[in-house]
């Protein structure tokens, strides 16, 4: 199982559409959240890293999400 709860992921989605949510999609949606959630982390890293910090701050997150 991944890092994002099962049950933030449900209520995103229900916030979202007002819809009733299965099983199957919040844990699906956890998984991609946290797929892309990876990839920007990742990204954030080396940005911090070529600052010559070893802190991930905001600015690195912002500039990786773009």
């Amino acid at each position: 199982m991944g890092e994002i709860p099962l049950a933030a992921c449900d209520r995103i989605i229900r916030n979202a559409t007002k819809l009733r949510v299965g099983n199957d999609a919040a844990a699906l949606l956890a998984e991609v959240l946290e797929e892309i959630g990876t990839e920007i982390a990742a990204e954030a890293g080396t940005l911090a890293k070529h600052a010559g910090r070893r802190t991930v701050k905001a600015s690195d997150i912002k500039l990786a999400a773009r």
